[in-house]
């Protein structure tokens, strides 16, 4: 049997991708194998939000083709996208293909197989108009199922190449998503996470459809107890909206709002959408209809002409949110975005200082949040024995606080009823007291 592997960098939708690529592996009567196992094929799903991600992919193709010279190499993804120039010039790659026509992977494998020719098969994404429909029938070893309902985005942040990369926005079908969302329930899976390049832009391009209309749509379906939705812009946030959401027991209290900077210079210099007024009323609907929602965030520091002053705006804003966890990254010069070329970029060791401060805040703003929760009765989705104490299992609760528990069995896959008892590294001890009924 022919086997092929994966790597994978980047976000949830590239996971997603790679899980739908190698299960049409599968079906062609492959078998997918880990990286160190050694494959026929080797497939390398790209990253290029930041520099370390190009840099990145091109080690993980030069390993690939190290750990078995005579491989066929399939460089896919957001970095063969913006730079297939750079990836035609490694060494070894024998298929290049961007972000639209993953679906025919397996076709230019054979195709080159039969010819042993580069298949260079980079479409100009900003004419792509339809989604690419990857179903996935089978998500194997995971608790939890993310489900890619949308492509593309629209938005053009002068920081950000993902619309280069990706194209503009497409929405996958209604009645789509329904019909994978069964095949996730009769497999298993407990929680479905929505995700997609960007969320909040979801049914702009369908004559028909909302993302709460889909939320309604997924929320009676038999199996599935929690519906999470990955990142999303404030601008989707309304009393209505909120209001609609809460009404919807199945909805995890969970919120990832991208926030990028609290002050308001520095996110018009970003070309973001809201303002830092605007953001904290978007907070305040959440905390009004969700009492005990989980606000999440990105932040970026050193964006070009962010002055000490402007970080401090920055700084005093994420403490006076208070946000349960937050992703701080510093910013990186994207080539062929508008902020690659703005002046008054900001030195390495200023970048460094200042995501240092925002880390040490948020690592004290989420251990506040998480003592919230002690003593306290939560519903825990556990995943995996823990890597960071034996004897340990770990899960989240609908909130995302991390949960670590012992159990005489394997509770993998299961919600169990748990008391928090006390801080445990970045979540809470916890003991277990009962079984969760399903909803």
């Amino acid at each position: 049997m022919k086997k092929v592997a994966f790597y994978t960098l980047g976000c949830k939708v590239n996971q997603y991708e790679t899980e739908a690529m190698g299960e049409l592996f599968e079906k062609a009567g492959y078998q997918v194998v880990d990286n160190e196992t050694g494959a026929d094929v080797y497939v390398i799903n790209t990253c290029t939000v930041t520099s370390l991600g190009d840099r990145k992919s091109r080690q993980l193709i030069r390993r690939a083709k190290k750990e078995n010279p005579n491989a066929i190499i399939a460089v896919v993804g957001c970095y063969s996208q913006t730079a297939p120039e750079e990836v035609s010039n490694i060494e070894g790659v024998n298929i290049i293909l961007g972000t639209n026509d993953r679906n025919m992977i397996v076709e230019y494998v054979e195709k080159f197989r039969d010819a042993n020719e580069r298949i260079y098969a980079v479409k100009d994404i900003m004419q792509i108009r339809e989604f690419e429909e990857m179903t996935i029938g089978e998500i194997k070893g995971k608790t939890r199922a993310f489900l890619k309902i949308q492509e593309g985005c629209n938005q053009y942040c002068t920081y950000c190449i993902i619309p280069y990369a990706r194209g503009p926005i497409r929405s996958r079908k209604p009645e789509d998503i329904v019909k994978e969302v069964h095949r996730l329930a009769e497999n298993g899976f407990k929680e479905v996470v929505l995700t997609g390049i960007h969320v909040a832009s979801y049914g702009k391009d369908l004559d028909e459809g909302s993302l709460l209309e889909v939320l309604k749509a997924i929320h009676p379906i038999e199996g599935i107890e929690r519906i999470r939705l990955s990142s999303l812009e404030p601008t989707l946030i309304s009393e209505d909206f909120v209001i609609e959401i809460s009404k919807l027991r199945k909805m995890c209290p969970h919120f990832h709002l991208s926030l990028q900077s609290g002050c308001d210079e520095t996110l018009k210099r970003m070309n973001r959408k809201y303002t830092t007024a605007e953001y904290r009323e978007k907070v305040a609907l959440l905390r009004k209809h969700l009492p005990d929602v989980s606000i999440t965030t990105d932040v970026m520091v050193g964006f070009p002409g962010e002055t000490g002053e402007e970080f401090e705006k920055t700084y005093e804003f994420v403490k006076e949110i208070s946000f349960s966890q937050i992703h701080v990254f510093k910013y990186s010069p994207r080539k062929g975005t508008p902020a690659a070329k703005y002046k008054q970029q900001v030195r390495a060791e200023v970048k460094n200082q200042r995501s240092e401060k925002l880390i040490a805040l948020a690592s004290e703003d989420a251990r506040k949040y998480n003592e919230r929760f002690i003593n306290t009765r939560r519903q825990v989705l556990f995943e995996v024995a823990s890597h960071e104490y034996e004897e340990y299992y770990e899960g989240l609760t609908e909130n995302y606080i991390r949960v670590f528990c012992k159990f005489e069995e394997s509770p993998e896959g299961k919600i169990k009823s748990v008391l928090l008892t006390e801080v445990m590294g970045d979540g809470l001890r916890g003991s277990f007291v009962g079984e969760k009924e399903s909803l």
